[in-house]
């Protein structure tokens, strides 16, 4: 039986043919290549060398048009390298549903402390999603191709939706202190933000999970 893997994710499907959709990225059937049995797979230490002389004897070409500058390309390869948005990722995935929990909590119980411990929660993980997105956004254009897929639209509108709420949310506290407060009339409000927000940081978190994670044949 045939095995096709998907250029985006690699995901293997088995079959004669490719699916019509990858069902890890979602990319069409046009991102399938076939996979092959190497050729060399079995070649002797001689047929090696010789194949390894004749590369090394071909010319180097030129970097082709589009091709990122040096400074971008090392950045790059370092986030790659260093696993960076898998990481970075960990701080709004962990910190936004114990930061919620408190804005819960002071909705029940009326602890102005939570929310204070809520926003200073929220203003760290504020200033760490520059870094988060651009990692993110780095890893997106080079393990995966830049691929716009149901997939990656989805996981994008999701970290935009939580980033713009988040913002919301950080300024608002700063802004109306009072919302905060355990007789606060926009303490409802603000915890129905922060729980779309937390579905959003879920959304998004999952899909990447998927990526990572997601079973392949």
């Amino acid at each position: 039986m045939k095995k096709w893997e998907c250029t985006i994710c690699g995901y293997i499907h088995e079959g004669e043919e490719p699916p019509e959709e990858c069902p890890l990225c979602g990319a069409d059937a046009s991102q399938f290549v076939e996979v092959k049995e190497r050729a060399d797979a079995t070649a002797s230490p001689a047929q090696e060398g010789a194949a390894a002389q004749t590369a090394a004897s071909q010319p180097v070409s030129a970097a082709p048009a589009g091709t990122p500058s040096f400074p971008q390309t090392t950045i790059q390869a370092l986030i790659a390298k260093h696993h960076l948005h898998p990481i970075a990722v960990h701080t709004p995935n962990g910190i936004i549903p114990m930061a919620v929990l408190f804005v819960l909590l002071l909705s029940l119980f009326g602890s102005s402390s939570l929310g204070k411990a809520a926003l200073y929660s929220y203003t760290f993980v504020l200033l760490s999603m520059p870094f988060v997105l651009f990692t993110g956004y780095s890893m997106w254009k080079t393990r995966y191709q830049g691929a716009f897929t149901s997939l990656f639209k989805i996981k994008i509108i999701a970290s935009a939706v939580a980033t713009v709420l988040l913002a919301t949310l950080v300024l608002w506290g700063y802004g109306q202190p009072s919302v905060l407060q355990a007789n606060s009339s926009g303490r409802g409000m603000f915890l129905f933000l922060s729980l779309i927000m937390l579905a959003a940081v879920g959304i998004a978190g999952h899909l990447g999970g998927k990526l990572i994670f997601g079973s392949r044949k």
